[in-house]
């Protein structure tokens, strides 16, 4: 769905890869004041979310904020090694890439790819391009079980809580990135942060007009152009708007991936204290084949370079790649208000609409079979489905199975701050957000060679009669109501000591329905319709609180604390409750199954996530060295996780009712000279299981002690920044230590070190019409190193037998784990500038 028509003219504009450098891009925030108005420079220093994704300050005491200043004077800088570090002030773990960093990425990245530097961060990708979205942890909690915000905003998926990083934004329009390690403060709008939160910002629009451009190539045919119009100041309204068309072609088999983005962004200056700013990011993607994850034994028997069939190995290869594709498009607009409502009170309004359709696909094989058994069974048609001119009983057909998925997201975010003199302020506000999801797997037909006659999976369907009604794995649908009420007092009594201490009360409901092969009332009873209407109901008040005392100037120690809540996946509404329907429909399938009370029990479990964890760290900000420390406990409980029940042969939700993590994140920062600057990160990471975890059907997994997959204990990342006059070069390295790849850490990935280059040359001003050109060259995968980077061992699967007592496993129905890949070696040079 597109926004705005596309003007053909745009497609014209040679577009832009690095950030856009001639205008300038302040802050809604006015300047600050000249004759010491202490309020009015109070007011100037608050945090917009809109213009700042570090809103760690937004709440602070005035007096803790000049102490802040305090500190960044002594810096000299509030950016530190590049942007790669900065002066943080809250008593919890906090990270913030900056811009400057952000300008030397590689273009197209996403915001998963900038944040790989920060302590505690583990990110990976499948294709340095950005196209194909991201996978990262952070202190072991999954993508999942971290909030995501943009300018305030929430990004994740109200059903599942995933988050695909391609779809929001363009590196040229990221103003900067936080990320809190351990728990989300209670005034951001993120709903399944049991773990920790990312937040990034757009920039502000210049008081100049003008044209940024810019034009990118590279490995595998990676082709990008960008442009964006900034309009200046129009009376009190500044605006930029910008497009990028990015294409690549897969590393590894055949495939491709296009992109087309349109972000922008508003700003109108009412007064010098109060304004409003708007902004849009709109994707549109469809990525045809996609990278496959391969075992350890595939990768032995066919090599690193497997992937899905370039061309099919008969009419039933599901394996063909055109069968795997991902199109989706989306958009989501928000507003910021920032209002100064008296001298004391601030009020912060963030409003927000979400939207997003699309899916990914597979193929699917289909019987053909006029026996009256078969008739309206799943999976079974009785007409000429493949055109042969004959219903050929028990002959398959390929088709393609499409998995679509619909979300409507309106919500909104407030919250008043205020002042009690220059040493007490109180924040207090509500987040409402309401959202809708429907979600289907249908099939429809392909062609004589395999190819989708709708990629988009909305025509063609395949039917159950040659004019019946259309053939459906599943039909869910779930609206969810969020509600949160939430409080923050921070107290600065001395100019050493802050006190923090806040809660949020949060109040999830769920509804909806869940049907599996909605319409089949043929054939066996798994095969039939069964499922049906759900609702539930999940509440959790999370306290938090902090000291930060400020030793000197340079010097200040933190203790936090924080619980957070996730509410159960709407799986828990559609899939688990359809399970649970199938046995009560279905009671002479339990002999069969072998499914004890206390399994049908593991599938009604929906209790949700909670995780307490504590923060004691150390910073230290110095005119050359900067460095930071932080030791850390979470206990989880109720962590969801995939289970498979054989009898239903339907994915359910159980739980890893107890697990722990612990570690210990550090980064420092040393200016060697002038030009040269050098800055490191570590982080020890621990992640165990508690007990023996009983999933649905297949015994109990011996995982009592054994670590959670994909959790290296060690991370190191070590860069050196050079730059002298307009040429600037940056080397970086980084170590992941070995993790295991299944639940009872039978098998093992090796650890790998990676080294990237990133080098640029900014040119002066050709003329006032044509500025700030830039050359730039990324290169990725330097030694072109082969590994195993993520293991895809997320589900519990067994066929209702024992257990094996070593393993854990049984062995008749366990899939062996795998992998995502490290891509090769690659390069990408991008050219850019300013017009006008």
């Amino acid at each position: 769905m597109r926004l705005f028509p596309l003007n053909p003219m745009a497609l014209a504009v040679v577009a832009i890869c690095t950030t856009a450098h001639a205008q300038d891009t302040t802050s809604t925030a006015t300047p600050a004041p000249q004759n010491g108005d202490a309020q009015q420079a109070r007011t100037t220093q608050r945090a917009n979310t809109s213009s700042t994704s570090n809103t760690t300050t937004a709440n602070t005491t005035q007096r803790a904020l000049e102490q802040a200043n305090q500190q960044v004077t002594v810096t000299g800088q509030k950016s530190i090694a590049g942007g790669l570090m900065t002066v943080q002030e809250a008593p919890k773990a906090v990270s913030t890439v900056t811009r400057e960093a952000i300008q030397k990425a590689a273009p197209g990245a996403n915001y998963a790819q900038m944040i790989g530097s920060i302590p505690g961060v583990v990110a990976i990708t499948d294709d340095p391009s950005g196209l194909f979205d991201a996978n990262y942890s952070i202190r072991g909690f999954t993508n999942d079980e971290i909030g995501v915000t943009v300018n305030g905003a929430p990004v994740n998926d109200s059903g599942s809580y995933t988050v695909y990083a391609t779809e929001y934004g363009d590196t040229e329009n990221m103003n900067d990135i936080t990320v809190l390690q351990g728990y989300p403060d209670v005034d951001q709008a993120v709903a399944g942060a049991a773990g920790g939160t990312i937040a990034w910002s757009t920039i502000d629009p210049s008081h100049k007009s003008g044209l940024d451009t810019g034009l990118s190539f590279g490995s595998h045919q990676y082709k990008r152009q960008f442009f964006r119009w900034q309009t200046g100041d129009t009376g009190a309204l500044r605006s930029w708007f910008s497009y990028s068309n990015n294409t690549t072609d897969l590393w590894r088999g055949k495939g491709n991936a296009k992109v087309d983005k349109m972000d922008g962004k508003s700003v109108w200056t009412i007064d010098a204290q109060n304004s409003i700013s708007a902004s849009i990011q709109w994707n549109r993607e469809v990525r045809v084949g996609g990278y496959a994850k391969l075992s350890k034994a595939q990768i032995a028997a066919t090599g690193y370079d497997t992937n899905y069939d370039a061309t099919p190995t008969s009419l039933t290869d599901t394996n063909y790649y055109r069968l795997h594709q991902n199109p989706f498009r989306d958009y989501l607009l928000s507003f910021d208000g920032e209002f100064t409502i008296s001298k004391t009170m601030h009020l912060s309004v963030v409003p927000y609409y979400q939207y997003g359709m699309g899916g990914a696909s597979t193929g699917f094989t289909f019987s053909e079979n006029t026996a009256a058994g078969n008739v309206n069974r799943f999976g079974y048609v009785n007409y000429d489905l493949d055109g042969d001119g004959a219903v050929t009983n028990n002959k398959k057909v390929m088709t393609y199975a499409y998995n679509a998925s619909t979300t409507w997201r309106p919500g909104v975010i407030a919250k008043l701050t205020q002042d009690f003199g220059e040493n007490d302020t109180l924040t207090y506000g509500f987040w409402v957000d309401s959202a809708r999801e429907k979600q289907s797997q249908d099939y429809s037909r392909v062609d004589a060679t395999l190819n989708p006659l709708s990629v988009w999976g909305n025509n063609d369907l395949v039917t159950y009669t040659a004019n019946g009604a259309p053939q459906y794995n599943y039909v869910d649908s779930t609206s969810t109501m969020l509600t949160r009420g939430f409080l923050s007092n921070d107290w600065t009594p001395t100019d050493q000591l802050t006190v923090t201490v806040a809660g949020a009360y949060t109040n999830v409901e769920r509804n909806g329905y869940g049907f599996q092969h909605f319409g089949a009332t043929g054939g066996p009873a798994y095969t039939q319709q069964f499922g049906g209407y759900s609702a539930d109901n999940w509440h959790k008040f999370t306290p938090s609180a902090g000291l930060k005392f400020q030793v000197n100037k340079e010097n200040q120690l933190y203790l936090g604390y924080g619980k957070s809540f996730r509410a159960p996946v709407n799986g828990v509404i559609t899939q688990s409750n359809a399970v649970l329907e199938f046995y009560k429909q279905n009671p002479n399938e339990l002999p069969f199954s072998g499914i004890t009370a206390a399994q049908l029990a593991a599938i009604a479990n929906n209790k949700p996530e909670t995780a307490d964890t504590l923060d004691l760290g150390w910073r230290y900000y110095g005119s050359d060295l900067s460095a930071s420390a932080d030791a850390y406990a979470s206990n989880l409980k109720n962590k969801q996780v995939s289970g498979y029940d054989s009898a239903s042969a339907q994915t359910v939700f159980v739980s890893v009712d107890k697990l722990q993590q612990r570690g210990f994140n550090a980064e420092a920062s040393y200016k060697l000279y002038k030009d040269l600057s050098v800055y490191t990160s570590y982080a020890y990471t621990k992640s165990t299981i508690m007990d023996n975890t009983a999933t649905i059907g297949d015994g109990t997994y011996a995982t009592a002690g054994k670590s959670f997959v994909d959790v290296p204990k060690h991370t190191l990342y070590l860069g050196g920044s050079f730059t002298h006059g307009p040429f600037w070069a940056n080397l970086n390295g980084s170590y992941r230590s070995s993790f295991w790849g299944d639940w009872v850490n039978t098998e093992k990935a090796a650890g790998y070190k990676t080294f990237n280059f990133d080098a640029g040359w900014n040119f002066d001003d050709f003329a006032t019409w044509l500025r700030s050109p830039k050359l730039k060259l990324n290169v990725t995968n330097l030694t072109d190193k082969k590994a195993l980077t993520y293991a895809n061992a997320t589900t519990f699967q067994g066929n209702h037998g024992v257990a094996d007592p070593t393993t854990g496993k049984d062995p008749s129905y366990v899939t062996p784990a795998t992998y995502n890949l490290l891509a090769p070696r690659s390069f990408m040079v991008s050219l850019s500038a300013s017009f006008f």
